[in-house]
C-alpha cells in the first residue's frame, strides 16, 4: 500500500481533529476538541514552525504526521520532530507507517532539512521496529526531556 502524504490545509481541520482524537484516546492523552483545533490550525495555516500531513486520500485519510521544526548547531542546521505519527488501526501492520517515514524525511531534505527525531516509548516494540526499519536509531545516552510551561 503507498503512503500518499499531502500537506495539511485549512480544509483538512475536521479530519485532522477526528484523526487526532483517536490517537489521543489511543494514546491516554486527555484535551478538549477546542485545544486540539488551537494546536493544529495554525499548523494547517502555514506557520513556519511546523506542518502537518495526511496520510492517504485527503477525503478519507488513513493517518496523519505532525513535524514541528527547530534548528541545531549540532546536527548542522534545520531540524525536526515527528510530533505525532497516526495510522488507522484497521489499516496498520502494511507498512503505511514506514513507507512515510521513509518518505517523509527524503522529501523534506530537499527543503534543507538536516536530521529528524522522534520520541518513542522503550517498551513499545511494534513502534520500535517501525522507526527501526525506517533509519531512526537511538541516540547513546540520550534521554529526550521535557519541562510544561
Amino acid at each position: 500500500m503507498s503512503a500518499h502524504l499531502t500537506l495539511g490545509a485549512p480544509e483538512h481541520l475536521d479530519k485532522l481533529v477526528g484523526l487526532v482524537t483517536a490517537f489521543h484516546a489511543e494514546a491516554g492523552i486527555e484535551m478538549t476538541d477546542e485545544q486540539r483545533r488551537n494546536g493544529l490550525a495554525p499548523l494547517l495555516e502555514g506557520i513556519p514552525h511546523g506542518a502537518a500531513y495526511l496520510i492517504g486520500p485527503p477525503r478519507a485519510p488513513i493517518g496523519y504526521v505532525l513535524i514541528c521544526f527547530g534548528w541545531s548547531v549540532e546536527f548542522g542546521g534545520l531540524d525536526a520532530i515527528i510530533d505525532e505519527i497516526y495510522v488507522r488501526p484497521g489499516v496498520r501492520g502494511r507498512g503505511i507507517a514506514s513507507e512515510t517515514l521513509i518518505a517523509l524525511p527524503r522529501a523534506l531534505a530537499a527543503g534543507g532539512l538536516k536530521a529528524i527525531h522522534l520520541e518513542v516509548d522503550r517498551t513499545n516494540k511494534a513502534a520500535l521496529k517501525v522507526y527501526t526499519r525506517a533509519g531512526f536509531r537511538p541516540r547513546e545516552d540520550y534521554m529526550l526531556m521535557s519541562r510544561k510551561l
